[in-house]
């Protein structure tokens, strides 16, 4: 296996040989230059906002074009527990959210001519075991119910229409959902921001933020700038340079292979539709077709990325992909690649405002979408000062227990074995 980005074969991605300089004043300065922090300029600047993008490797380097390319409806917590915890009414308004996060993908690829193959395939979530498709019996009603949003039952009996093995007990679709390639969707992000006149400076990592009563005066690898407003978006690489925020994120690793291209018959087999899928475990498998590939992710170590999790991860994965897929036994694994999600304590995403520093983040695995729908949106409530009002803004953004936490994530490995004995229960 190459140890290598898959997606960045398929699109020359924003490069760094010649570096933009770095403004000394702007009214506002992202820092992170993934989906939040490029749709967020975006939107700024066509409001004629003087806005930079402040990114400590190249734009799009992270989890942005790394990811599974899904575009999902729905959080990562089920909703049934997301109205338990927060109520009926902001339940709905943040499903409608995730509901309004894949229009936007869909929108701004439309509008900006991005080539990034997005399309409304759908998503499968999959019953590991019997007692899971009861559970998905009960979701139907009850997203018609609470949502007013459809989705049907796929019986054991039927799964072959949908995927190609028998190793799943139903299955649970939502039509709504979309795929796309995601690197190739960061790059077109990148240029529709560019376009639109926001300033993308790569390289540029942040090393301080001071605040003066009217300006934050920011220091980066290459320079320094004023700017009267600040928008974190660095989702799971959230640094030291602004600790209040790292301390309230979990890195998490995920990790990816993409195997050789499959004949036509034997990828139509084992996605006849091409959904989006995922099942049902905390210690979690996805996979979805691309360009008669099988891309197949996983959270096969807890620990981000390096080189010894990537080489361990790849393994795993197979063996998991062999396992859903005994068809896929022969067929050569060409990549093998690693992310870092980030996870807030809640697993809920959090947008506000904290100490004039506003933020998107912990978008748990559901960022295509939705961090392309938060950066539009808080970049709107900059704006028009409305942050307070944002949904994702109206309940409180949890610290550890304890305060047993300080942004280095020593429990991850007691996290990945508690979750693997809970799906070992279950």
């Amino acid at each position: 296996m190459k140890r290598h980005i898959y997606w960045h074969t398929t699109v020359q991605m924003p490069a760094d040989s010649n570096l933009t300089p770095i403004p000394s004043k702007v009214d506002v300065a992202i820092i992170g230059g993934g989906y939040t922090g490029l749709s967020a300029s975006r939107t700024l600047a066509k409001q004629g906002v003087n806005v930079v993008v402040i990114e400590a490797e190249t734009i799009g380097w992270g989890a942005s074009s790394r990811n599974g390319g899904m575009t999902l409806t729905g959080l990562k917590p089920a909703m049934q527990t997301v109205i338990k915890n927060y109520g009926r009414e902001l339940a709905k308004e943040l499903f409608q959210c995730s509901l309004d996060s894949v229009n936007i993908v869909e929108q701004i690829v439309k509008e900006e001519n991005i080539d990034c193959g997005f399309s409304r395939y759908g998503h499968l979530l999959m019953a590991n075991k019997p007692k899971h498709y009861e559970s998905l019996q009960g979701e139907v009603d009850f997203m018609a119910k609470e949502f007013n949003h459809n989705v049907r039952l796929v019986s054991p009996k039927d799964l072959r229409s949908e995927i190609g093995t028998d190793v799943y007990h139903g299955a649970l679709v939502d039509e709504v959902s979309g795929g796309l390639n995601p690197a190739q969707y960061v790059a077109g992000l990148a240029g529709a921001a560019a376009r639109a006149g926001a300033t993308l400076c790569a390289r540029a990592r942040v090393t301080k933020i001071k605040r003066s009563p009217n300006r934050f005066f920011i220091q980066t690898e290459r320079g320094n700038l004023e700017a009267e407003s600040v928008l974190v978006a660095t989702s799971g690489y959230t640094g030291g340079a602004t600790k209040k925020l790292q301390k309230k994120i979990i890195p998490i690793g995920s990790f990816i292979i993409a195997t050789e291209r499959l004949s036509d018959e034997l990828a139509h087999e084992l996605s006849p539709k091409n959904r989006m899928i995922f099942d049902y475990k905390h210690f979690l498998n996805y996979f979805r077709l691309w360009d008669n590939r099988m891309i197949f992710g996983g959270r096969a170590a807890f620990f981000p990325e390096n080189e010894n999790t990537i080489a361990q991860s790849g393994e795993i994965l197979r063996s998991e992909m062999i396992k859903v897929y005994p068809q896929l036994k022969d067929a050569k694994v060409e990549y093998v690649w690693g992310g870092t999600l980030d996870f807030a304590f809640d697993q809920m995403t959090h947008v506000g405002e904290d100490d004039g520093i506003f933020y998107s983040l912990g978008y748990a695995g559901h960022g295509v979408a939705m961090a392309t729908y938060l950066g539009a949106t808080v970049a709107e409530a900059m704006i028009k000062e409305t942050i307070k009002d944002h949904p994702f803004a109206k309940f409180d953004f949890p610290s550890a227990p304890l305060g047993l936490y300080n942004g280095s994530p020593w429990f991850l490995p007691f996290a990945g074995l508690y979750y693997k004995i809970l799906d070992w229960v279950e």
